[in-house]
């Protein structure tokens, strides 16, 4: 599982260029969510956009691990054989990350928080925990532990503590709901983004093949890696902060040589999850992956100490055309 995300923008564009286009902007899950909507009347497109906002705000309260009555805090302090029943969006959550951890085969984990704390410091330097703490973290790590019933909308714990961050899903899962009201306010253009890091088009701008997305290189803000047109799909990123590591929560041992993880999927919760998980599977395993799905795509960068980014340091898997790379 990865350290969530650098901090900067992993995608970008100009917009200026579009007409009747109109932003907003707002702060929740410890980062800035932005709608852009293309619509005749800017005092329709505001209060569409502010309903998005509020229902971020309403999921936030609810999947946040840090506030002490959400669900997701029930759950990290759920004791084993209970069960608890949980609003829809976090029992949602939990669907997509377990669907997502089967198919990834545990690359993507959201119970990797014990396994976390073991092994990194708070500032996310790796410390060296005894075999005892180790073992006890990794017997409290998996999906395997969440017993979810579909039909009653609860979930049991086979063992506690477990703890549950989600992290990697959280704002993919945002941007969908916000999708899904935006469509309800019959908004049939727009662009949804959620942390600079997950992002969901809608339409496409008026004589243009799709919402112009710019990749560029991380650790370089000024070189581009590939120009993309999207509609009706979403892209995530991953990334790692300087000094910090990956941890395999398959493995319980750091990963190496990986700077950022894109992941294009048709709903952002799955992109969210995947670009997550790509950030420590093998590219075998992505390769693997991509083929089983093959609406999926994804690029993965190889950390090599410089700022430039060689071509033969990107890996991409899945269908992207080629004229869409710059490297």
């Amino acid at each position: 599982m990865t350290e969530r995300r650098t901090g900067e923008p992993f995608f970008s564009s100009d917009w200026r260029s579009i007409p009747g286009l109109h932003r907003f902007y707002h702060q929740a899950m410890a980062t800035t969510f932005e709608v852009i909507i293309i619509y005749e009347d800017d005092r329709y497109a505001r209060q569409a956009a502010r309903t998005a906002f509020d229902e971020v705000d309403r999921l936030e309260s609810e999947l946040s691990r840090f506030l002490e009555n959400s669900d997701i805090s029930r759950i990290n302090n759920l004791p084993a054989n209970h069960s608890l029943r949980l609003a829809l969006p976090a029992f949602e959550c939990l669907q997509i990350s377990a669907r997502i951890s089967a198919e990834t085969k545990g690359a993507f984990d959201v119970t990797v928080g014990m396994l976390l704390s073991c092994l990194c410091n708070k500032d996310g330097t790796l410390r060296t925990p005894s075999k005892e703490q180790l073992k006890f973290a990794r017997e409290h790590t998996g999906m395997h532990l969440l017993k979810l019933d579909e039909a009653e909308h609860t979930v049991r714990l086979l063992t506690s503590p477990v703890q549950i961050d989600l992290g990697g899903i959280g704002k993919g899962y945002a941007v969908d709901r916000m999708a899904e009201l935006l469509r309800q306010w019959s908004i049939d253009t727009a662009l949804i983004s959620g942390g600079y890091s997950s992002v969901l088009a809608i339409g496409s701008p008026p004589a243009m093949k799709g919402w112009p997305i710019t990749l560029s290189n991380p650790a370089n803000r000024k070189q581009i890696l590939a120009r993309l047109y999207f509609q009706g799909r979403s892209l995530s990123a991953s990334g790692l902060r300087k000094g910090r590591h990956i941890i395999d929560p398959r493995s319980a041992k750091p990963v190496e040589g990986r700077l950022a993880a894109w992941a294009s999927a048709a709903d952002a919760a799955t992109a969210d999850a995947l670009s997550t998980a790509f950030m420590v599977m093998t590219p075998a395993e992505i390769e693997k992956y991509c083929l089983r799905h093959l609406n999926v795509q994804g690029m993965v960068i190889l950390q090599d100490g410089g700022e430039e980014i060689q071509k033969d340091k990107v890996l991409l898997f899945g269908p992207w055309k080629k004229d869409q790379l710059l490297i």
